[in-house]
C-alpha cells in the first residue's frame, strides 16, 4: 500500500497513520520480524529520520499498529454482536467477521503471533495481550448469556468454550498461512463454526 505522493506534507497524525498502514500491507508481503524501520519509510517515500520525528523507536511503531489492529478488529467485533438476534448468532457473527478481518489484513496474525512469542515485554506485546483479553471477555459474555437463555447447554465450560472458539479460528488461519491461500478461509469458515456450534448448543 504506498504512501500518497504528497505524505511528506502529512499533518503529524495523518502521518503517523499512514506509517501504521504502510507497515500493516508489509506485513502482508514479509515476515513481520524481517520488517526494518528501512522497509518502512522506503515504502512511504521517506528518510528514517523524517519517520523518527513521529515515532521514537521501532518499538513505538509496533505499538501504534497493534493499537490499530485492536481498536479496528473489537469494532468489527461489537458491531457483528450488536447486530445478531441471539448470542450464538453473535457468536457465528463473530466467528465470520473474525475471518474476514484476516483475509483483508493477512500480514496481522503473523505479527500477533510473533509479538505473542517475543521473550521481551514489550508495549505492541502487551497491547496483544489486551486485544485478547478484551476480546475473550466478550466472548464469555455472549456464552453466560446464551446458557441463561437456554440456547447453550447449561453445562458447557465458559473458559474451555472461548478457548474452542479463538483455536478454531487460529486453525483456520494457520493452514491458511500453510498454504499460501488465506481466501479459502471463507469457504472453510461455515462448516468450522457448524462443528463448534454443536458442542455447545442445548438439546431440545
Amino acid at each position: 500500500m504506498p504512501a500518497p505522493p504528497n505524505s511528506r506534507n502529512l499533518p503529524a497524525d495523518q502521518r503517523r497513520a499512514v506509517t501504521v498502514e504502510a507497515v500493516i500491507a508489509l506485513t502482508a508481503e514479509q515476515n513481520p520480524g524481517d520488517i526494518t524501520t528501512a522497509a518502512i519509510a522506503k515504502r512511504m517515500n521517506l528518510t528514517q529520520g523524517a519517520l523518527f520525528r513521529h515515532f521514537p523507536s521501532k518499538d513505538a511503531i509496533w505499538q501504534a499498529v497493534m493499537e490499530w489492529v485492536a481498536e479496528r478488529l473489537l469494532q468489527r467485533v461489537d458491531n457483528a454482536i450488536h447486530g445478531a438476534g441471539s448470542p450464538l448468532l453473535a457468536l457465528e457473527a463473530i466467528f465470520m467477521t473474525h475471518i474476514e478481518f484476516v483475509v483483508a489484513h493477512p500480514g496481522v496474525p503473523r505479527m500477533l503471533f510473533g509479538e505473542l512469542q517475543r521473550a521481551e515485554d514489550t508495549p505492541a506485546k502487551r497491547m496483544a495481550r489486551t486485544l485478547l483479553d478484551h476480546y475473550g471477555e466478550r466472548l464469555r459474555g455472549l456464552i453466560e448469556a446464551g446458557k441463561a437463555q437456554g440456547d447453550l447447554a447449561p453445562d458447557v465450560d465458559t473458559a474451555s468454550a472461548v478457548v474452542a472458539f479463538i483455536g478454531g479460528i487460529q486453525g483456520l488461519v494457520m493452514q491458511s498461512l500453510l498454504s499460501g491461500k488465506v481466501k479459502r478461509m471463507r469457504a472453510a469458515a461455515p462448516g468450522a463454526f457448524a462443528i463448534y456450534s454443536r458442542g455447545i448448543r442445548s438439546v431440545r
